[in-house]
């Protein structure tokens, strides 16, 4: 193959059945070259263009063979450095996002926006639908266009015309589209849309727009439009700043910090059972929680390594294991959340006897009820356009019990969680790229869905998009945040307040560890800003909290008691009623702010 060209199935158009992992979600590869593929490729027609890079002396005449393999001969070590800087500059080359708006000529209200990649180094297009000119679209996806005589002139001018990739490159396609008159060359693939690349210095009059697109979306266009279409190309600009990204933080740092309060608050009732009762061996046995050792850090850590991978090889078959799992796992943490709150309510207490229990009939009820959220969501999961608020409630539900349910013994064992994660966390999107074939991040694709499955899987926070940008067409409607990075500081959070209780310290650990969670949240979405890709939110988590509540332990002086955990000490009662009025003070504070 010759550089700047993945080749496709040169020789045949693919069958209509075949579909391009799912219709508008292009797949963006930041113009990395494809691996593999196993694709035969074979001698491409004589061209009428310029010449490519490297075949100048295809058309030579027999005396200046000599002249010329003399040449190739004595500039062999340059043209070795030559091809060795361009394998290393061919990763910048950057793809840019389009909109092919496309709209029936028989009809107008019938419209429709695919995802194209360009490349922006090649030509310009419109900002805006505006100033984007109407061209009738010709689909000739029976044809490769490797030479001038594979379609007549009268069927491309001034047309968009759709030809498949594959057997020449992409500028040698847009050359021969130009000279026969076209004004825009879409070309189709079925085996992936990659960046466009190629040297153009020797088509520098290549002016046409040259794009590539699904061959699914080509086949959309037909079915759904017809055959009279129109389209036009354009690609906005992305937004500065997108307001979804306001409600995200919020929904962040309101679970962490309820979460975080609410454990505080259960440790507190603990400490007043043992307190009073006679008995002090009923002071861990009747809880419902569960205590996160350093052994048992290092074993989660793992299995959340061996999980991301099996998830990344076999999503089609685990993504079902995962949804049912959380279904069923926020149906009991949304009653569990619900129920703490009903049982506050003075009134509604009646009872129904079943053989020697009783049971609440508004327990009842509530259980019936989160048992129906969950499986609406089950049955609506893929309706983009609200099943997202559901998933939503049902995500701050599972997280909030999940802070309040596992607690962590020390602060020794925070900073092996979170240190561990945060290795975790960065390997699988900075690091995986560079080990994968198609060179995307696994921690991504399995959070996008591998190869753009229309099954997502329900372990992140979604809030749409609020204001339109090619994103938007282009697979990712929305702006993500996993629950990871929620649970997993909401933990320290937790133990933070905790800590305040066991030790009657005004909730000044709980309040500054959550304050510093909120400015990691803000550096995360000022980074995902500036770098336009995903960011690893631990990456700028974990340093903010840890070392703010490691700040507070050493201006305390109680660093060794804070690393080491107070050991559940049981207080007096006179410190658990000083404990509980410090924390109401600090809630009404937090209330008031």
């Amino acid at each position: 193959p010759r550089r700047g060209e993945s080749y496709g199935r040169p020789l045949t158009a693919p069958t209509a059945g075949k579909s391009e992992r799912g219709s508008g979600r292009a797949r963006r590869r930041s113009g990395r070259r494809r691996k593999g593929g196993g694709d035969v490729v074979s001698e491409p027609p004589p061209r009428e263009g310029p010449p490519l890079l490297g075949e100048g002396e295809r058309e030579r005449p027999a005396g200046a063979r000599g002249k010329a393999r003399f040449r190739r001969r004595s500039m062999g070590a340059s043209g070795v450095l030559r091809a060795a800087l361009w394998g290393l500059l061919l990763p910048l080359i950057s793809a840019q996002e389009g909109i092919l708006h496309a709209f029936s000529t028989d009809n107008p209200l019938f419209k429709k926006d695919y995802c194209i990649i360009y490349n922006p180094s090649w030509n310009s297009l419109p900002s805006s639908l505006s100033g984007a000119t109407p061209t009738r679209l010709t689909v000739l996806t029976h044809k490769l266009l490797c030479s001038s005589s594979d379609v007549p002139r009268d069927i491309m001018k001034d047309k968009a015309v759709v030809v498949m990739r594959g057997n020449c490159t992409f500028l040698e396609k847009g050359w021969i589209a130009q000279n026969l008159g076209s004004k825009i060359l879409l070309i189709a693939s079925s085996t992936g849309v990659d960046t466009p690349s190629g040297d153009k210095k020797s088509y520098k009059n290549l002016t046409i727009p040259v794009a590539l697109i699904s061959y699914a979306d080509i086949l959309d266009i037909n079915k759904t439009l017809g055959n009279n279409v129109n389209v036009t190309l354009y690609s906005p600009p992305l937004p500065k700043f997108d307001f979804s990204t306001v409600v995200i933080f919020l929904i962040a740092v309101l679970t962490v910090a309820v979460g975080g309060f609410w454990s505080g608050m259960e440790e507190l009732e603990e400490l007043k059972t043992i307190v009073s009762s006679e008995s002090r061996e009923v002071s861990r046995k009747s809880s419902e929680t569960i205590i996160f050792s350093p052994f048992k850090v290092i074993i989660f850590v793992i299995l959340s390594c061996i999980m991301l991978i099996l998830l990344y090889y076999f999503y089609i078959w685990l993504v079902y294991v995962i949804i049912a799992i959380f279904c069923l796992a926020s149906a009991m943490s949304l009653y569990n959340c619900l129920a703490a709150l009903i049982r506050k309510i003075p009134f509604g207490r009646c009872r129904l006897a079943c053989g020697s229990t009783t049971f609440e009939v508004r327990l009842i009820f509530l259980a019936g009820f989160c048992i129906a959220t969950a499986a609406v969501w089950v049955v609506f999961r893929n309706e983009d356009s609200w099943a997202w608020i559901l998933q939503d409630i049902l995500g701050i539900a599972f997280c909030l019990n999940f802070i309040k349910t596992l607690k962590m013994p020390n602060f020794k064992s925070c900073v092996i969680l979170l240190g561990l994660l945060l290795v975790y966390d960065v390997f699988f999107v900075f690091i995986t790229p560079y080990l994968t074939k198609n060179g995307e991040s696994i921690m991504v694709e399995v959070a996008t869905g591998p190869f753009r499955n229309s099954e997502k899987l329900p372990v992140v926070m979604r809030v749409p998009r609020l204001q339109f940008c090619t994103p938007m067409v282009c697979g990712v409607p929305f702006s993500l945040l996993g629950f990871g990075d929620i649970i997993l500081p909401g933990l320290l959070v937790a133990y933070c307040h905790r800590f305040d209780v066991q030790t009657s310290s005004s909730s000044v650990y709980y309040i500054s560890s959550s304050v510093a969670y909120a400015v990691g949240m803000l550096l995360t979405f000022v980074a995902l800003s500036l770098m336009k890709m995903a960011q690893p939110a631990l990456l700028y988590l974990v340093p903010c909290i840890l070392v703010t509540s490691a700040l507070v332990a050493w201006k305390r002086k109680e660093m060794k008691k804070f690393w080491d955990g107070n050991g559940y000490q049981v207080m007096d009662p006179v410190d658990c009623a000083t404990a509980e009025e410090n924390s109401t003070i600090s809630g009404e504070q937090c209330g008031g702010q």
